[in-house]
């Protein structure tokens, strides 16, 4: 009977020692997040003093259409944290503090984008005056003042005087014999210099109105959305990426010349053969739909645009809005086609969009045939239909040089009887073409 009231008595006790634990336990638990969040909140700690600021013109322009970029105040960038936060009194370990500090920074701080070679050598080009003392615009309104030329060319070269060919020589040749009285632009740097005087003094002995002009980006496209993208491009805020800097600044180029003082551009490699006095702004399809009969691609290697046409603003603005240095064409003849889908049909724009065959009578897949001679009379028929065919319908024939700026031009072939229409000084070798 003692034994089993000692048991009992055993078993109250520990069933009221486990109540008062379970009931204590949640006291405890709250006592200890309390002085947890004490000293979380208490600890003392040295600050870091403050750091210079990010200079403004480190951070890229805003666009339209581009998200704002919150820029940093004079302080640091825990003063802006703290900015955010009023309400907490945040102190830490300075070790602590540095880390975070620096990983802020470098999301924030954008590296500016390095250069190529290629891309350096594009950007050497002289930024303020010209030869002879005279800025670009200044140059450029005197030589149309005193030519009194009733048709503007515009053409870019951004090689060497050593890359300039026969064939491009030719192309010049064909401009002045359709149009002889009209006045060309060159735009180039090695150009317009000595050695490139006496390249082009030919033309200028036949009285032909030829001038050539070292580009000044910084004039050229002052005033322009060329403007904010070519500061940005400077500063490193824009990836030239892959495709050549200087094909896409000539792409670029093209636009703001014929915007700011109408006329044509061609390239290099396109031969001009009938007066382009008739033409007015207008721009070529590359290829049409056979379905359709409507153009799927259009090229900007050749532009017939007057002064301040707001289609050209279109493509200037589309240019520094989307440009991609890494896909070739895409700031070309895709950005053209692109901008020209979107604003056919809409009011204010006015304009012609011309059928492959006058300026694009071969596609630079199938470019190769027309540097071929007949080697019987089933090819010596088509090429003579096909000349004909080019002679009526084409103002220009572009020779797409990537493609053909190795072929050789063949006897009887159809470019050798269009040099033979738009040469003048007529004395080459084909073979050199």
């Amino acid at each position: 009977m003692f034994h089993m009231s000692k048991l009992y008595h055993n078993f109250h006790h520990t069933k009221n020692s486990v109540f008062s634990f379970v009931v204590l336990l949640p006291l405890f638990l709250l006592l200890l997040l309390a002085c947890n969040g004490f000293s979380v909140f208490y600890i003392n700690l040295s600050v870091p003093a403050k750091t210079s600021p990010e200079p403004a013109n480190l951070l890229p322009e805003i666009l339209p259409g581009d998200k704002p970029v919150k820029k940093l105040s004079s302080s640091s960038v825990m003063y802006a944290v703290k900015e955010e936060n009023p309400s907490l009194n945040l102190k830490t370990h300075l070790s602590l503090l540095q880390k975070p500090t620096i990983s802020m920074v470098s999301k924030r701080k954008k590296q500016p984008h390095r250069f190529s070679p290629q891309a350096l050598k594009a950007l050497q080009l002289r930024t303020t005056k010209t030869t002879k003392g005279f800025t670009f615009s200044t140059k450029l309104r005197a030589f149309f003042q005193n030519s009194n030329c009733k048709l503007r060319f515009f053409m870019t070269w951004i090689s060497s005087i050593h890359s300039l060919s026969h064939r491009e020589l030719l192309v010049i040749e064909s401009v002045f014999k359709s149009n002889p009285k009209a006045c060309l632009v060159i735009v180039s740097t090695s150009l317009d210099s000595p050695k490139g005087n006496a390249v082009l003094k030919p033309f200028l002995n036949m009285g032909f109105n030829l001038i050539t002009v070292s580009p000044d980006f910084d004039s050229i496209f002052k005033h322009t959305y060329a403007e904010t993208w070519f500061n940005r491009l400077k500063t490193g805020n824009i990836n030239p990426g892959e495709v050549s800097l200087g094909q896409n600044l000539s792409n670029l180029l093209r636009l703001v010349l014929l915007y700011k003082y109408g006329g044509v551009y061609i390239d290099t490699d396109v031969i001009v053969l009938k007066s382009f006095n008739n033409l007015s702004n207008v721009i070529g399809a590359q290829s049409m739909n056979i379905e359709t009969k409507t153009w799927s691609r259009l090229n900007n290697a050749v532009l017939v645009f007057d002064k301040h046409h707001p289609l050209l603003y279109k493509f200037i603005q589309e240019f520094a809005l989307t440009f991609d240095g890494n896909k070739w064409g895409h700031n070309g003849p895709y950005l053209v086609s692109r901008v020209v889908g979107r604003v056919t049909n809409r009011p204010g724009f006015n304009f012609t969009v011309l059928p492959p065959p006058a300026f694009y009578p071969v596609d630079w897949s199938r470019i190769r045939s027309l540097f071929r001679g007949p080697n019987n009379q089933i090819q010596s028929d088509w090429l003579r239909r096909k000349l004909e065919q080019i002679r009526r319908q084409s103002y220009a024939v572009h020779l797409w040089n990537r493609q053909s700026k190795d072929v050789r031009v063949e006897e009887g072939s159809i470019v050798h009887h269009i040099i033979s229409d738009c040469c003048i000084f007529c004395n080459i070798s084909t073979s050199s073409l």
